[in-house]
């Protein structure tokens, strides 16, 4: 990974990425020379390389937007699937899935576009309607925003299991696959959208710390600072739809990222959302890929969907902390 980066990084001026992956790797004393340096190349640039950079930004984005629906919350038990993203996502992914099968089928070549692009627009979707209903009088009521969000949630819910029960069996196991979350099958192409997004992200909320640390004390405290607490609330809205809805497009649901990592760091580094942000995303990350980790070495050669290891880490460390909380 470090020299197929190196290699890029240099240019034109830099070894071919042949050479330089074999100088590295003698390095490490792994001579590998002709067909073993071509596999190696294959699996380090195309496969392992690309999954890795998906679970990193994935996850990046899901605990930066936990940290910003907890902050627009003020409730440490906040999820990003509170303002129905995710349930939005979910939705317009069963509506590819499943009309793609009525109508005989989807090109192999773009399936994964259709599916990804449906996803990203079902989950800006019903965020847009969330917000909608939230707000009144030129005013965003954060209470009324929530149980919009739950209502909105059901129904797309409502509306995932009327697709599950008239998929037939085959685009009944693709879709049950995708609810569940996975890393595989990632490519260059599937993966810089998410990248431009992550990064848009990660570059724009860190610039709302000041604003969240005030939101901590109440909206009317927070206008008195200053603030203009709609056009926060606006932006920490739009940022969590478009972050987690490109999140769930790449990769599917993957649950409770969102929830323990930003709890976790709040424990570690305290409130401040100028620590709180680039440490949830590091943690985020770095929770992605050793999920992705045990997903596939835990019942090799087959694949755990990493929505399931990240439910069986995050749960019961998540009850953990409840139980600590309350000794």
């Amino acid at each position: 990974m470090f020299a197929f980066w190196l290699s890029l990084a240099l240019g034109p001026v830099s070894l071919p990425l042949g050479e330089t992956l074999r100088a590295f790797l003698r390095l490490f004393g792994l001579p590998l020379d002709g067909e073993g340096l071509q596999q190696a190349e294959l699996i380090v640039g195309q496969i392992r390389l690309p999954r890795s950079l998906l679970g990193v930004a994935v996850g990046a984005v899901l605990a930066l937007s936990g940290v910003a629906m907890q902050g627009l919350f003020r409730n440490p038990l906040a999820d990003p699937g509170l303002v129905g993203v995710s349930a939005g996502a979910a939705l317009g992914a069963a509506v590819a899935i499943v009309g793609g099968s009525y109508l005989g089928g989807l090109s192999p070549q773009f399936a994964p576009y259709l599916l990804s692009a449906c996803a990203f627009l079902g989950g800006l979707t019903v965020t847009a309607v969330v917000y909608r209903f939230g707000r009144s009088d030129g005013q965003t009521n954060v209470a009324t925003m929530l149980l919009a969000g739950v209502a909105m949630t059901a129904m797309a819910g409502a509306g995932v299991g009327l697709f599950t029960y008239l998929a037939d069996d085959a685009t009944l196991r693709s879709l049950t696959f995708w609810n569940l979350g996975s890393l595989n099958g990632a490519s260059y192409q599937r993966l810089w959208p998410l990248l431009l997004v992550a990064l848009g992200v990660a570059l724009w909320l860190p610039r709302r710390a000041a604003a969240l640390n005030a939101l901590l004390l109440g909206e009317s405290e927070a206008r008195h600072l200053g603030f203009d607490v709609e056009r926060v609330k606006l932006e920490l809205v739009l940022c969590t739809a478009l972050g987690v809805g490109a999140a769930v497009a790449a990769a599917g649901l993957i649950g409770f990222v969102g929830l323990v990592v930003p709890h976790l760091m709040r424990l570690l580094v305290g409130p401040d959302h100028r620590v709180l942000l680039p440490a949830s995303l590091l943690a985020g990350a770095s929770l992605l890929l050793l999920a992705d980790l045990i997903a596939r070495l835990l019942l090799a050669p087959a694949e755990l969907p990493i929505g399931i290891v990240t439910a069986l880490i995050g749960a019961p460390f998540f009850l953990y902390l409840l139980v600590r909380g309350r000794t």
